[in-house]
């Protein structure tokens, strides 16, 4: 799997797997869950129905965000795992920058899974643990957090929500994951997104850690992207 990659750009590479998706679907309606659903919001394309549920934690952040989101048909807060999920009712989950914010990762992303129909897509993106700006992330207090947040990354962005950061927040961590649950990395990619990078601050930080750690945590990219596929078979640990 580690040498699976697409040289599509990230936002082509998710409109082109949801509409193959969608095709082999004999272009009826895609159930999406939306979890992390604080970032970004459900597929929009052209001819592509969808029907997008969110789910998140509850974060007085997350919570002021949804309450004036109007692209989910419901939404759900609260300890991720434990907040209902039906078991194989979507066609697409769309992980949005969530993985690396929560305790238990493994076990919500297992329970995500759950709720994923066999053949279903993973949209996945995450902040990586290996990065600069995630080694920065996680060790910057949360009170310096807070208060260098309206500064560095300005208005407009949810946050500053939890830094965790577990093992399964990485490359490293990710692949080992897949492979024991029988699941596909179909395209991989990394990039670099992160907020604190629109501040002149933000990024002299980011490559001093980088200097620092004599580019063990890598400057040159915060964003982990990949489309993970679930299997048809019966006999996959995930189902």
């Amino acid at each position: 799997m580690s040498e699976v990659r697409s040289v599509a750009l990230r936002g082509d590479l998710f409109e082109q797997r949801v509409r193959e998706h969608w095709a082999g679907q004999f272009g009826r309606r895609l159930d999406v869950l939306v979890a992390g659903c604080a970032h970004g919001g459900p597929p929009a394309l052209e001819r592509v129905e969808v029907r997008a549920t969110g789910v998140d934690e509850d974060h007085p952040v997350v919570r002021a965000v949804l309450e004036e989101r109007g692209d989910l048909v419901a939404w759900s807060l609260g300890d991720l795992r434990s907040v209902p999920l039906p078991p194989r009712s979507y066609d697409l989950i769309q992980l949005s920058f969530l993985l690396e914010r929560v305790r238990h990762a493994e076990l919500i992303f297992d329970r995500l899974l759950q709720a994923l129909r066999p053949g279903g897509l993973v949209l996945l993106r995450m902040r990586d643990r290996r990065s600069a700006y995630g080694l920065l992330d996680r060790a910057t207090p949360a009170w310096a957090r807070r208060a260098l947040w309206r500064a560095v990354i300005g208005p407009g962005r949810p946050g500053p929500l939890p830094a965790v950061y577990e093992p399964l927040a990485s490359t490293d961590g990710m692949h080992a994951f897949c492979l024991s649950r029988g699941l596909m990395i179909t395209d991989e990619e990394r990039r670099a997104t992160g907020p604190a990078r629109a501040g002149r601050l933000g990024r002299a930080a980011i490559t001093a850690v980088s200097r620092l750690t004599s580019g063990r945590h890598s400057a040159a990219h915060d964003e982990i992207t990949m489309v993970i596929r679930k299997p048809q078979h019966h006999f996959a640990r995930v189902l």
